[in-house]
């Protein structure tokens, strides 16, 4: 039942909250865009760039065909591009991550016209999360009802998505995909001209065009030049697959919010269920010596729902336990004439939502509206000048899913502060409420509503929510000084992470000049 004096507390504090926003803005310190110090990966072109292409002439050359780089290679292939795809390794990727597509994600692939790549795969619809804390759980719906029966997000293995893509993609007569290792963006003048690549066979060659889209994920050797790369590994991964069980709610993503870290669930075909463990820091218990598997079975397993407790136990034992670095980078980029990051090359952030996919579909999204006018891509400084607002325009979408993984994943680890264990508790309460108090931060998740001034008041009602238990029904100094601390909290925890996303980008899009670049005259 709704607490009338908490959700009062919340509704006061409105205009605390809008009033925050103003000073943080006018805080913000503006810098003037760096242009990049390091030549790494960097080729200087000589002679005719054009008849390097043993490809024949293309107008776009991407880089890496994982989600981003084929759902890219398909949407210009389908505006008329010529389009070559350069990736490291053709074979089915086999991963942890990028198993889970939000309904957000869903209908940008419908709007690409990919929603295909999802069928054949063993998907599995998923309609909303639950939430596990101390034996309890609440049930969080996605707000679905405006929308046609078949939108529902989608989890599968990553792998096949990806090779659905791929042949999507290559089907286009007018896109290639080669398989080869880029080793260097080709420059000349501070423009980029294409790349060089080596062959499986180990062949040098050189690929050129007026365009070079890098899409080579997380791992990334070319970013350095085309943005300041911030990256930080807050957590890692610890994947399991378990077989021969049902999750407590059916076609639900399951977060346990488990001691130290978030254990997630979540189906990714008809007969099987992926795990993620989270282990925070950037070391794991050792997998060969056995620690790995003490640690899954004496600390993780208790905090199991019964239900996927045996089948936990039976993947652990069965031995094969993955790792993944959990990334996070904030899109810092160096507009360079000739050149574009997109994907995990651009920008990361905590997996713990599943919003990384639905981040790069959107991307391709914003980049197609504003290639489609042109039809010549050859003036690369002022094509360089118009794609300026690419940054901005994509603000919306990723600074208010970025946002979100950063700031629930610090708030779901466990902490022995009372003011974050108030914090933790007050957020699963909060949420537990229903109604607009869970399907506002759940639209946000999901990608649905994709509005970062929302995203900042739930957030900060969670925290007045938070007080208000704390003062309620009588206050005293201890419960007054803990709710301090859990305001100063929270703000500890969101404003680092609006600052690193760009306070005007994020909230004031339409104040930055780049947003009204037209297009260069063709």
């Amino acid at each position: 039942m709704v607490d009338p004096y908490a959700v009062g507390w919340i509704i006061c504090s409105l205009t605390t909250i809008v009033a925050l926003y103003n000073f943080v803005f006018y805080r913000q310190n503006r810098s003037d865009k760096t242009t990049p110090t390091t030549t790494e990966n960097i080729t200087t072109a000589t002679g005719d760039c054009r008849s390097l292409n043993p490809n024949g002439d293309v107008d776009i050359v991407i880089v890496g065909a994982g989600v981003a780089g084929s759902a890219l290679a398909y949407t210009l292939g389908k505006d008329g591009r010529r389009v070559l795809v350069i990736e490291r390794d053709l074979n089915e990727p086999d991963r942890i991550v990028g198993e889970l597509l939000q309904p957000g994600g869903y209908l940008k692939l419908i709007e690409l016209g990919l929603e295909d790549c999802v069928e054949k795969i063993d998907a599995q619809q998923v309609f909303g999360y639950a939430l596990f804390k101390d034996g309890k759980h609440t049930r969080l719906s996605y707000p679905l009802e405006k929308f046609h029966s078949d939108i529902a997000g989608r989890s599968f293995h990553n792998g096949r998505f990806i090779q659905r893509m791929r042949e999507k993609a290559a089907s286009l007569p007018n896109v290639q995909l080669v398989q080869g290792t880029v080793t260097s963006l080709l420059e000349e003048n501070g423009t980029i001209k294409g790349v060089q690549y080596k062959t499986k066979d180990a062949q040098e060659l050189s690929a050129c065009a007026p365009l070079t889209i890098v899409c080579d994920g997380c791992f990334s050797n070319l970013r350095r030049n085309l943005c300041n790369p911030k990256v930080e590994v807050p957590s890692c991964f610890v994947g399991l697959v378990l077989e021969n069980c049902e999750l407590p709610c059916a076609n639900h993503g399951h977060v346990i919010l488990g001691d130290p870290s978030p254990v997630l669930f979540y189906p990714i075909s008809s007969t099987e269920i992926r795990c993620l463990v989270d282990v925070p820091g950037q070391k794991v218990p050792s997998i060969s010596n056995g620690e790995m598997a003490k640690y899954l079975k004496e600390v993780v397993a208790p905090q199991v729902p019964p239900e996927l407790h045996d089948a936990f136990i039976a993947a652990v034992d069965k031995g094969n336990i993955r790792t993944m670095p959990n990334r996070s980078m904030p899109a810092a980029p160096y507009p360079t004439p000739g050149a574009l990051l997109m994907g995990d090359a651009f920008n990361m952030r905590h997996p713990l939502t599943g919003g990384g996919m639905t981040v790069a579909l959107s991307d391709i999204v914003v980049l197609r509206n504003l290639l489609k006018p042109l039809r010549d891509l050859n003036d690369a400084p002022s094509l360089c000048k118009y794609l300026e607002s690419f940054y901005t325009l994509r603000k919306p979408v990723a600074s208010t899913i970025n946002t979100l993984a950063g700031a629930l994943y610090k708030v779901f680890c466990a902490s022995p502060d009372p003011a974050r264990k108030e914090m933790r508790q007050a957020c699963f309460d909060y949420l537990s409420l229903g109604g607009l108090f869970s399907e506002g931060p759940v639209s946000l998740l999901s990608g649905l509503n994709p509005r970062p001034l929302s995203l900042v008041l739930h957030f900060f009602a969670v925290a007045i929510y938070g007080v208000g238990r704390l003062l309620l029904p009588f206050p005293s100094p201890k419960r007054i000084w803990i709710g301090v601390r859990l305001i100063a909290s929270a703000s500890g925890i969101i404003l680092p992470i609006i600052k690193a996303e760009g306070i005007r980008q994020m909230f004031f899009p339409a104040t930055v000049p780049a947003y009204y670049r037209t297009p260069p005259a063709a």
